[in-house]
């Protein structure tokens, strides 16, 4: 099968902070639907679920987040925000660059948090979510609360970016920093040393490592946000609730988010909502059972369609 993400196809948007490298599958005028991937991760999560998609009728567009890949600030005096309003904000400058007006958008760790504030935030701009791991709005005024010990280890390399130790490893080793934590998210996926290397290579972006450090830092409480992002968080911090359809995933194989019902996150979904698990699923979820996260994205376009009634997985 030909790598949709061949680099020679890529392609290019510009909106008012980032010059945007993104790939696209499908016909062009199918129902939109944006992936976006996580970190330490790239596109290449989508590698499989990118032609599924097409092949069912989706124009499928699946971006490199900033910081990552050959995406770019327009401006040397741009903040390298990593903060969670800055991710959502960019989803919707895609849209506009691409005069896309409304979309599905599917994700996970940092891709599912964008696509949760975009949602959350635009609402009139989704037709529908995929989310892993549920609600992602990150509750800040919360952050210094501790979670168990056990789940506190996995987040090892939160603590670690708070300093400058931490900055220095990113920058000396972002591929070995990426090798620790694919493993501990995901123990069950064998994933091989080319597939590390090939998603490494967007971790050479230059902006990287300022992008990753703040933010961590930001989400904990250690760095203040950008400030064009401040009425944007002021509104995040409200923890506001996501009103489209929606399929939340939780991988049962996932070492850092151990797998729920659904439950505990459901107040914060006002709109039609499933929550499936899926087997042996680690975090990277859509690159480990892409069948699964292309069956969500096909069921929320129903969801949304048509209101049919979808097993719970």
């Amino acid at each position: 099968m030909t790598n949709p993400f061949d680099p020679t196809r890529t392609r290019h948007v510009r909106t008012d902070v980032l010059d945007i490298a993104y790939h696209e599958a499908g016909p062009a005028h199918g129902d939109t639907v944006v992936l976006l991937h996580g970190f330490p991760y790239d596109i290449h999560s989508y590698d499989t679920v990118a032609p599924l998609l097409g092949r069912q009728g989706f124009r499928v567009v699946v971006p490199y987040l900033r910081g990552h890949g050959p995406t770019a600030f327009r401006s040397a005096s741009q903040p390298r925000s990593g903060q969670q309003a800055a991710l959502g904000a960019d989803v919707v400058a895609l849209l506009d660059a691409l005069g896309v007006e409304r979309a599905y958008l599917a994700g996970y760790d940092w891709g599912g948090r964008a696509a949760n504030v975009a949602a959350a935030l635009w609402p009139e701009r989704v037709l529908g979510l995929v989310s892993v791991n549920s609600y992602l709005i990150q509750d800040i005024s919360a952050a210094a609360r501790p979670l168990a010990p056990e789940l506190e280890a996995g987040f090892w390399y939160f603590h670690y970016f708070l300093t400058e130790r931490g900055r220095a490893g990113l920058t000396a080793d972002p591929q070995g920093v990426a090798r620790v934590i694919w493993k501990r998210n995901s123990p069950e996926w064998p994933f091989t040393p080319e597939d590390l290397a090939r998603t490494a290579q967007s971790f050479a972006n230059p902006d990287y490592t300022d992008v990753v450090i703040h933010s961590y830092r930001h989400r904990l409480g250690f760095a203040p946000g950008a400030e064009p992002y401040e009425e944007l968080e002021a509104r995040l911090a409200e923890l506001p609730g996501i009103p489209v359809p929606t399929i939340t995933l939780d991988g049962t194989s996932d070492g850092n988010f151990p797998a729920t019902d659904g439950s505990s996150s459901a107040h914060h979904f006002t709109g039609p909502r499933l929550h499936r698990q899926v087997p042996g699923a680690g975090h990277n979820l859509p690159q480990e059972r892409p069948h699964a996260f292309a069956e969500a994205v096909r069921d929320v376009r129903a969801l949304r369609r048509d209101g049919a009634p979808l097993g719970t997985g």
